[in-house]
C-alpha cells in the first residue's frame, strides 16, 4: 500500500504543473499534427476554385471548394485552407494559386495535367467540328466516343516500397512522437526525485516504519506510471484526433508497456545519480534528443545505413521504433514483435537493477 502511495504521489505532482501537462499531452500531439501534415496526411486534396471547375469537377483525384472571388481564394491558399486554387472565369487564361510546400507541388501537377487534357479535348473537337462542318457539341461528343488503342506498356518494380500505399504521415510521426516523449518527459519528471531528496522527505520517510525497498519501489513505479500515462495520451489521441492505425492491439499495447518500463528505470537512474535539479534537465534532454536521433525518431530507420542501423539497435529507441514499423508497416503481430518486446523488457531489467541499486545508496548514506 505505501509503495502505491509514493507512486501516486509522483503522478499527482506532474499532473499539478501546468508546464508539465502541456509536454504531456498537448505538444505531443500538435507535433503528430506539424509532421503528419508536413509529410503529407491521408485523404484527397482540396482545390479552391473561383469561376468554372471544368474537368475538375469529376476528377476523382481531387475534391473541388468553390469560391466566389480571387482575393478570397488567395486568402485560402495562404492560409493552407485549400491545397492549391484556381482562377478561372471567361475566356482568359486560367489562373493557378499553389504553395510552395511539396504538397502544393504536387497538387499543381494534378490540376495542370487534368486542365491540359481538357485543353487538348477542346482542340480535338474544334478541329473535327471545322472539317466536319458540324456543331462544337457534336465534335466533342465524337471525340468523346472515340476510342484510340491503348499502347502496351511493360513495367517492372525493383526492391520493396518503404512504406504501404495508404500510409500517411501521420502514422509516421505518431510512434516517433511517442517515443521521444515517453523517454523525455519520464527522465525530466526525475526532478522530482532529486527534489525529495534535496528536501529532506525521503529521509522524513525512512524515519518512519517504511522500509527502504518501499521507498525505491514507489519511486520507481511513479517513474513508470509516468511514462506510461505519456505513451497511451500519444496512442489514444493520435487514433482519434488523426485516424493514426497502430496495428495490432495486443502488440502496440505490448509495446507500450515495454518501452515505459525502460523509460522508467532509466529516469530512476537518473533521478538516483543526479544530485541538482540543474542536472537532471541537461542530461535528461540530451539523452532523450541523442538516442532518440540514433534511434530512429528523427528521421525513419528505413533510411538508415546498414552503420547506422547498428547504432540504431544498441539503443531501445531502435528496438522501439522497429516494433512500430513492424505493426504499422509491415502487418506485424504480437509474436512478430517478441524479440523486439525482450530486448526492451532486458534492458528495463538491467536499468531498474542499478536505479534500485543507487537510489537505496542515495538514500541510506
Amino acid at each position: 500500500m505505501k509503495v502505491l502511495k509514493i507512486a501516486w504521489t509522483n503522478v499527482h505532482r506532474a499532473l499539478r504543473d501546468r508546464t508539465g501537462l502541456f509536454f504531456l499531452v498537448a505538444l505531443p500531439l500538435l507535433l503528430v499534427f506539424v509532421v503528419g501534415a508536413a509529410f503529407g496526411g491521408a485523404g484527397t486534396p482540396v482545390v479552391g476554385i473561383a469561376g468554372d471547375a471544368g474537368v475538375l469537377r469529376d476528377d476523382p483525384a481531387v475534391r473541388v471548394r468553390d469560391y466566389t472571388d480571387e482575393s478570397s481564394l488567395r486568402a485560402a491558399v495562404e492560409h493552407g485552407e485549400v491545397s492549391a486554387g484556381l482562377v478561372r472565369t471567361g475566356s482568359g487564361t486560367p489562373l493557378l494559386l499553389v504553395r510552395s510546400d511539396r504538397a502544393g507541388q504536387q497538387v499543381r501537377t494534378l490540376v495542370v495535367s487534368a486542365l491540359t487534357r481538357e485543353a487538348n479535348r477542346v482542340a480535338a473537337g474544334d478541329f473535327v467540328a471545322s472539317h466536319a462542318a458540324t456543331s462544337r457539341d457534336a465534335a466533342l461528343s465524337a471525340v468523346d466516343s472515340a476510342r484510340v488503342e491503348p499502347v502496351e506498356v511493360r513495367t517492372s518494380t525493383t526492391g520493396e516500397a518503404l512504406f504501404p500505399d495508404d500510409f500517411s504521415g501521420f502514422d509516421l510521426g505518431a510512434a516517433n512522437q511517442l517515443i521521444v516523449f515517453t523517454f523525455l518527459n519520464s527522465l525530466t519528471t526525475a526532478a522530482a526525485l532529486v527534489e525529495a531528496r534535496a528536501l529532506g522527505v525521503t529521509r522524513r520517510m525512512l524515519a518512519t516504519p517504511t522500509p527502504v525497498r518501499s521507498i525505491v519501489a514507489g519511486e520507481a513505479l511513479g517513474r513508470v506510471a509516468i511514462a506510461l500515462l505519456q505513451g497511451v495520451i500519444v496512442l489514444v489521441g493520435s487514433a482519434l484526433l488523426f485516424g493514426v492505425r497502430w496495428g495490432d492491439p495486443l502488440g502496440a499495447g505490448a509495446l507500450v508497456c515495454a518501452f515505459a518500463l525502460v523509460s522508467g528505470a532509466a529516469a530512476l537512474l537518473l533521478g538516483a545519480v543526479c544530485r541538482t535539479q540543474q542536472q537532471i534537465t541537461g542530461l535528461g534532454i540530451l539523452l532523450g534528443l541523442g538516442l532518440a536521433a540514433f534511434g530512429g525518431c528523427m528521421v525513419p530507420l528505413e533510411f538508415f545505413s546498414p552503420a547506422l542501423r547498428t547504432v540504431a539497435i544498441a539503443t531501445p529507441q531502435g528496438w522501439a521504433n522497429d516494433g512500430f514499423a513492424a505493426l504499422t508497416r509491415r502487418d506485424g503481430d504480437l509474436l512478430t514483435i517478441a524479440p523486439n518486446l525482450l530486448m526492451l523488457l532486458g534492458t528495463a531489467a538491467v536499468l531498474f537493477t542499478l536505479g534500485a541499486w543507487w537510489l537505496r545508496r542515495a538514500v541510506t548514506r
